[in-house]
């Protein structure tokens, strides 16, 4: 068997995820997988409807951006995707869409304030939003500058307690330990989005949550001394 043929397919089944689940339509949107012993990713090939892919339709590269499998032209935002595994540690899945709420918060250049529990069970703080990219950065390596715009947006904080970021007139892209935690991301991201919306045009003074609560929620689920969830604990 192809040493990549389970990578293409982890990659597959997350691409084909993302339709499903409302976050992108037509070619719109990517998915890639990484496997760090072989020090390559799979990622969805360029403008092919989803309906039409295959496993084997998954191109795979290394991390010089050079391919090693795959007949197909790779996602235009490849490049982005392989700085974010260069420059961010322990990432198995990168997932950019264009869903509507998210899309709307990145293309009004702000950030998703933490106004509730429902946020700060999942990431710690604020959704970040990147600065709006330059014109020099345009007219460069544009994909690559996007993943530098990224990175550099998370020099304060950790990609492992905000796995979401949205780009600024762009949208946005997640992150986890494997493509499908990517997609599960992408899917929180996205009713994260559309909760803060609504309570923005509920109550346009809503402030947001104060700290502790913050602290309380986003540690009692993936702190140290986490209890949300069994755990490894055994079922009866």
């Amino acid at each position: 068997m192809d040493k990549y043929r389970s990578l293409q397919q982890q990659a597959f089944e997350a691409n084909l995820e993302l339709p499903g689940k409302g976050l992108v339509i037509e070619t719109f949107g990517n998915v890639s997988a990484f496997d760090k012993n072989l020090g390559v990713f799979a990622i969805k090939p360029s403008g092919v409807p989803y309906p039409e892919l295959t496993p084997e339709s998954m191109v795979v590269l290394d991390l010089n951006n050079r391919i090693v499998s795959g007949k197909l032209r790779p996602s235009s935002d490849t490049p982005t995707h392989l700085e974010l595994y260069r420059r961010f540690e322990n990432l198995g899945g990168i997932c950019h869409t264009h869903s509507p709420y998210a899309t709307a918060w990145a293309q009004s250049g702000n950030p998703i304030p933490v106004m509730g529990t429902t946020h700060a069970d999942l990431v710690k703080g604020d959704i970040p939003c990147t600065a709006v990219i330059g014109n020099k950065q345009i007219e460069k390596q544009y994909e690559v500058e996007t993943g530098k715009l990224i990175t550099d947006t998370f020099t304060d904080f950790s990609p492992v307690e905000k796995p979401m970021v949205l780009v600024a007139r762009h949208g946005p892209f997640t992150w986890g330990t494997s493509a499908k935690e990517a997609v599960y991301h992408s899917v929180m991201l996205e009713e994260l989005a559309r909760i803060a919306f609504y309570t923005l045009q509920i109550n346009p003074q809503t402030s947001r949550l104060k700290t502790s609560l913050i602290e309380k929620h986003f540690q009692r689920k993936h702190g140290p001394d986490a209890y949300y969830g069994q755990g490894d604990a055994e079922k009866e």
